[in-house]
């Protein structure tokens, strides 16, 4: 009963990163054999990443890119137009 209202009161509150992480904690086996800092920091990291990344999704989003890329995908060529495969 009362993780069910504390999962209900995490959620009213718009901790949802942190409900999440909850969830996976209680399903977890070996956390009991962390102690409770342990377990809060787990939960407060997990939001604050959560937080993140609802962030960052909305910025890309509204930022209204036609292409999606990343520093991946970039390729520069040498100036001096050698390229760095060595071939035989």
């Amino acid at each position: 009963m009362l993780y069910t209202q504390s999962l209900e009161k995490l959620s009213a509150m718009r901790l949802e990163g942190m409900a999440e992480a909850l969830e996976e904690q209680r399903r977890q086996s070996d956390i009991s054999s962390l102690d409770f800092e342990a377990r809060l920091a787990m939960l407060i990291e997990r939001q604050w990443l959560w937080k993140e990344n609802r962030a960052l999704a909305a910025r890309l989003h509204y930022a209204q890119l036609k292409l999606s890329a990343s520093l991946e995908d970039i390729y520069c060529a040498p100036p001096n137009g050698c390229s760095s495969i060595a071939t035989a």
